[in-house]
């Protein structure tokens, strides 16, 4: 039959799937969806995958039509190969959701160039992902086959996408670039992005350096048109390069709220701004020091300070700047021009934009920087805010060839999946197995056409382990979210991710005689990142949390002065190691709650653009675990940056920290409301919230406006499997 002469009105799945929505007797039939997934496989997957007479023949069939890298599989003995895919097929996986299997087989697994048939299944997807990862290493891709098998691992959706693949993207989740204020850089950064859109993942770069609208240009007043011309241009550079048609290009651009240009950056969201200037898929940041919380705390006149004008006075482009410890000079400085704006007009603008289109992201830079280990300046985020590294600017000349070198910043992602994890039998091998494999994506990520970005790779060697899951974790074990618990529990799990993570950079370094770039100034190789664990007890406090934990290593202050010791001795390879992503579509092949946050309804809708719509009932959803699975957006905001706050002071980057809001505020889930009707200081306050807990940066603004038109499964007052 063959994908492509697929009827889709003559199979059931999609069908089965859909009664999901559909209460029966007031109780949401989840069995259906356990129907779906049994009929996809027999109705899509089963009839349309490519058989061989032995498994030697498929290997052979995909090395001999390009499909996959032969330099892959001649790593290792071919009857050890055999032995791991025999292994992965004997643990019997079985998808837990028809939304697992259908985004599987749609999005991840190879299929014939005609796009008719499937060449591979889930376990052979996990073994191409072992192999590659583990460049030879017997040991380890056993390891990391069973991490990934048994769902404790999931690599970040480029990497898991690509791995062994002879035609292929890159395996980096995403890069950061920052564009100086000269034509070149402009020019240069245009050519990185259409680069790295086409290879990778989305790209974040900054604009915080170029001069604002109206500044001169050699002398000419009023020459420059500011960062709206630049930020079209790279929009049109993204939409029209993409991951060899298998990624949407994406990118995001940021602006310091000290930066002349704010209000025209943020208008060009607006639905009604004017088409010359409107961006329609670019993603907007905001990049926030503490003076702007001030500021606006004291509802005082903020001055906007020309970049053009700073780079003059003080030597650097305007990111490298701190504003917050200058800002008063620079106010006094008659030789910076600059602009006079009211700080909570401005709160307000973003307050609206967040309000119509969920953007823009917030950077709380001060923050970011003061927790930076690595010695340097850390001035922008990425595409899902996660990513926050330090970066050196380049110099170019007129050729557009690099005079100076500098540094931006690739990512290589993955997520451990929380419910599976604690049922580890060995944490920490699980932990410093993930973290090999991250650094095998590094080591062997050499992107070429953008030197700055090769470059940082190479000094860096960074990396980013997050988690996800954990609703589904607490549903499960019947802890509400938000709760004195919840937090805890999640502060000693992220405790754990760093400590293993710390002691594999270490074996790493020790084993190669290597560091990452400038070890020497970093608060590690001094000894003051370790000064909180040598004071301060960050094992389980409470008898429910110490029961979660029971039968995991929990390090004690030895275990972290002796990690300290090892690490002013021997260095650690990896100057970044941890990382929260927003990971939504990968969450579903692992059925499991994306990231941290919590799910958005019991039965979620995900509209398919040929299938229409599809269901994905939350993970694990019973009877049993019903009562714990409250909507974010039925949730207070504070206990979701409560949760993140806790992870964060372990994590030496950031976290993708979504806020999900109502049209309509439920009564009672903010003290501060007198009416329903969300409005901007809502939002305000939720910012300004986060940034006093210690949050480093504010991922999407998702507002949910309420729709009666459709009575289903969200509505059910209890639910059966």
């Amino acid at each position: 039959m063959g994908l492509n002469n697929l009827d889709v009105t003559k199979v059931s799945y999609f069908k089965l799937n859909n009664e999901i929505n559909i209460p029966v007797d007031g109780k949401i039939p989840l069995n259906k969806d356990q129907e779906a997934v049994k009929a996809f496989f027999a109705e899509n997957v089963e009839p349309n995958t490519m058989k061989f007479d032995s498994f030697k023949d498929h290997i052979d069939y995909l090395i001999d039509n390009d499909y996959i890298e032969k330099e892959v599989i001649d790593k290792y003995p071919f009857e050890f190969i055999d032995q791991l895919y025999q292994s992965l097929l004997d643990q019997n996986f079985q998808f837990k959701s028809f939304m697992a299997a259908y985004k599987f087989f749609n999005q991840y697994v190879i299929k014939t160039n005609d796009g008719d048939m499937y060449l591979e299944n889930y376990e052979m997807r996990i073994l191409f992902n072992a192999l590659l990862f583990a460049n030879g290493d017997q040991e380890q891709a056993t390891t990391l086959a069973n991490e990934m098998i048994m769902q404790r691992y999931q690599p970040a959706t480029p990497s898991f996408l690509n791995a062994g693949r002879k035609r292929r993207g890159e395996y980096v989740s995403c890069f950061l670039l920052q564009i100086t204020d000269d034509m070149n850089s402009i020019g240069r950064t245009i050519n990185s992005a259409l680069q790295l859109s086409r290879i990778g993942g989305g790209v974040g770069i900054t604009l915080s350096n170029l001069r604002e609208s109206g500044s001169p240009i050699k002398g000419i007043d009023n020459s420059s048109s500011g960062v709206l011309p630049v930020m079209k241009l790279l929009e049109d550079s993204f939409s029209y390069s993409n991951q060899l048609g298998q990624r949407q290009g994406a990118g995001a651009v940021y602006l310091n709220v000290f930066h002349p240009d704010i209000i025209d950056f943020l208008s060009a969201k607006k639905e009604n701004a004017d088409e010359k200037v409107r961006v329609k898929t670019l993603s907007l940041g905001v990049i926030v020091p503490d003076k702007y919380y001030e500021l606006i705390r004291n509802d005082a006149d903020m001055y906007l300070f020309s970049p053009y004008s700073v780079e003059r006075v003080y030597g650097v482009p305007f990111s490298y700047v701190d504003i917050t410890k200058e800002y008063d000079n620079m106010v006094a400085d008659d030789r910076i021009k600059k602009y006079k704006i009211n700080a909570r007009e401005l709160e307000d603008e973003i307050s609206k934009l967040q309000q119509e289109s969920g953007y823009p992201y917030v950077l709380n830079i001060d923050t970011v920087n003061r927790d930076n280990p690595i010695d340097g300046k850390i001035i922008m985020s990425n595409l899902c805010t996660e990513i926050q590294q330090v970066q050196i600017p380049s110099e170019l000349n007129d050729a557009q060839e690099y005079t100076q070198l500098g540094t931006d910043v690739s990512c290589n992602l993955g997520s451990t999946n929380i419910l599976n994890m604690m049922e580890s039998p060995d944490f920490g091998k699980s932990i410093r197995s993930m973290l090999r494999a991250l650094t095998f994506v590094s080591d062997a990520s050499n992107i070429t056409a953008v030197p700055s970005v090769a470059h940082g790779n190479t000094m860096s060697h960074s990396v980013g382990l997050g988690a996800m899951g954990l609703h589904t974790y607490l549903a499960k074990h019947h802890i509400e979210y938000g709760s004195p618990e919840s937090i805890e529990f999640i502060g000693v799990y992220f405790m754990l991710l760093n400590y293993w993570t710390l002691v594999e950079s270490n074996h790493i370094a020790k084993e190669r005689s290597e560091t990452f770039a400038n070890f020497d100034k970093s608060a590690y190789a001094d000894g003051s990142y370790f000064d909180k664990y040598l004071t301060e007890d960050f094992a389980p406090k409470s008898d429910l949390v110490k029961e979660l934990f029971a039968g995991i290593k929990i390090p004690d202050q030895n275990d972290w002065a002796n990690l300290k010791a090892d690490v002013q001795r021997d260095g650690l390879y990896n100057a970044y190691r941890l990382a929260v992503a927003p990971n939504g579509s990968i969450s579903y092949v692992n059925n499991t709650s994306a990231s941290l946050q919590p799910i958005t309804r019991l039965v979620e809708e995900r509209q398919e653009k040929k299938n229409g719509k599809l269901y994905f009932p939350a993970p694990l959803l019973s009877n049993d675990t019903i009562g714990y699975y409250k909507s974010a957006y039925d949730t207070d905001m504070r206990k979701v940056i409560d949760i993140y706050a806790s992870a964060q002071r372990f994590v030496d980057q950031g976290m993708s920290l979504t806020l999900f809001v109502r049209s309509v505020i439920p009564e009672g889930l903010y003290e501060w409301k007198t009416e329903p009707k969300q409005t901007t200081r809502d939002l305000s306050i939720l910012r300004n919230y986060a940034y006093y807990k210690g949050i480093k940066s504010l991922y999407y603004v998702r507002t949910f406006t309420e729709n009666n038109d459709e009575i289903g499964s969200n509505e059910c007052e209890s639910c059966s499997i």
